[in-house]
């Protein structure tokens, strides 16, 4: 089973977006970072502008960050832009199997504990950690 990418992406589309702060950024411009479809990059910055994360102003205007790095967790991101449950289970297990009957007995609170530590680490990061690591690279 593959993963999105759709969390990394937007990762990577903030930083970018901050980091070439000093120009207009456009979804063309990020696509290249990123090396991606900007049809890719126009959706996820519709989810992000959703979420209150990003200023997106069409034609000349360009891609703004909304609040101060420190304050963007990868939380907020993951919230905006994936489905925000991690695991989904199969639907209509076989009721008549007894590991059927009782799976969801068996993984439901497992897989909401795995969920919960998940989000709980993502609250700890931010981009601001990410600009800091960032500008010692570059």
């Amino acid at each position: 089973m593959k993963l999105s990418t759709k969390f990394t992406m937007a990762l990577h589309l903030m930083i970018a977006v901050d980091y070439f702060s000093n120009q207009k950024i456009t979804s063309d411009f990020l696509a290249g970072s990123i090396n991606t479809n900007p049809v890719v990059v126009r959706r996820l910055l519709s989810q992000l502008k959703a979420a209150n994360l990003v200023e997106v102003v069409r034609g000349t205007g360009g891609v703004k960050i909304t609040q101060p790095l420190d304050t963007i967790t990868f939380l907020d991101i993951y919230n905006a832009v994936e489905k925000p449950e991690l695991f989904h289970f199969h639907d209509h297990p076989n009721l008549e199997c007894p590991v059927g009957s009782h799976i969801h007995e068996l993984l439901d609170q497992r897989l909401a504990d795995v969920q919960k530590a998940m989000e709980d680490k993502l609250q700890t990061m931010t981009l601001a950690d990410l600009t800091t690591d960032l500008s010692h690279m570059v």
